[in-house]
This record gives structure tokens, C-alpha cells and sequence, in this order.
């Protein structure tokens, strides 16, 4: 316990506050560097980096395949018209669906296909409305509860997985592509 303070050239340390001031400060730390120091990190990094990728890839093609559902869902919010509504679940149909399944469809066929295709029955009234559009006073405005059934309609039918991929392959070409190597160039 006989160890002698290293003077410092000066007048001995008098007090506490004389040793304390004669520390020196312990120099600092190296900075922490933000880049991995081990390739398992740089792989998890990369991994990440394209799950986050194909997140993001699956949300833009959904949101893509999903414009004709909002652009009618706007149009339906601005239509002053019966004729108007039922333009409006025309195109939407005619972009969710094959041509050929929807463009021949009238009346009754019209209506049922409405509520195949969609997750709830398509009320009775409010078809016959629809149906009856055509030969209506085209001033005529529509009912509150057509204006419901067509937005519950737009909002939630579900085309099947082959119209979706037939759908993006007229967005993507190289989807389209694709979809015509796996039906052997039927699509």
C-alpha cells in the first residue's frame, strides 16, 4: 500500500480536489461502425432487403390490379344517373372479368351474374332498377340503396386467380409472357 503519487511537476497535491484535477482523461472509445463485421449479417441484410422488395412489388401489382375497382368506386360517388350506375358496373365488370363472360350479358343474366360474382346476393329491387335503367327517363336519379348494392358489389367481388393473372398480363408484359409459356401459348 506504499505506492507514491507520480508528481507532475508542481506542488504536491494538497486535497482531494487537487488529485482528481491531476487525471488524466482516458482517451475515447474507436466509433462504432454501422456496417456488419460478419458476412452472416451482411446475407440476413440481403435477405431482408428482398423480402422488403417483394413486399412491396405484391402491394404495388395488387394496388395495380385494383385501380378499375377505385376509379369506379369514384365514379359511383359522382353518378347522377341510373344508366350511369349501370355503365359503371359494366366497365368495372368487363375490367375484372373475360370480355366474353360479361359483355353479352342483359336483364336477368345481368343480375345474376352481379350476384354469382360478388360475395353478397344482389338485392332483387334494386336489380330490377339496374335492368331497367335503359328505359327510364335518363334524368332519372338513382336509388340510395342501388348506389349501396353497386358499391358493396365493386368493393367486394373476386374475380378467380386466372382472370387476376390474365388481368396483370395486361398490365406487365412480362407477365404476359409468362402466363402464355405455362398454357403453352394458349393465353
Amino acid at each position: 500500500m506504499n505506492e507514491e503519487i507520480p508528481q507532475t511537476g508542481g506542488a504536491a497535491p494538497d486535497n482531494l480536489i487537487d488529485l482528481i484535477n491531476q487525471l488524466i482523461q482516458p482517451p475515447p472509445p474507436d466509433p462504432v461502425t454501422m456496417t456488419p463485421q460478419t458476412w452472416g449479417w451482411v446475407v440476413l441484410a440481403g435477405l431482408l432487403a428482398l423480402v422488403l422488395c417483394g413486399a412491396l412489388w405484391r402491394w404495388l401489382a395488387h394496388r395495380r390490379a385494383n385501380a378499375y375497382r377505385r376509379a369506379a368506386l369514384f365514379q359511383l360517388q359522382n353518378a347522377a344517373t341510373t344508366a350511369e350506375v349501370a355503365v359503371i358496373l359494366r366497365r368495372a365488370a368487363l375490367a375484372a372479368y373475360p370480355r366474353a363472360q360479361v359483355a353479352g350479358l342483359t336483364g336477368p343474366a345481368w343480375t345474376a351474374f352481379l350476384t354469382d360474382s360478388g360475395k353478397a346476393t344482389f338485392p332483387e329491387a334494386e336489380a330490377t332498377e339496374l335492368t331497367r335503367a335503359p328505359y327510364r327517363d335518363e334524368t332519372a336519379a338513382p336509388s340510395p340503396a342501388l348506389i349501396a348494392a353497386a358499391g358493396h358489389w365493386l368493393r367486394s367481388h373476386r374475380p378467380p386467380a386466372a382472370d387476376k393473372r390474365r388481368r396483370l398480363a395486361r398490365i406487365r408484359p412480362s407477365l404476359r409472357r409468362a402466363t402464355s409459356a405455362r398454357s403453352g401459348g394458349r393465353a
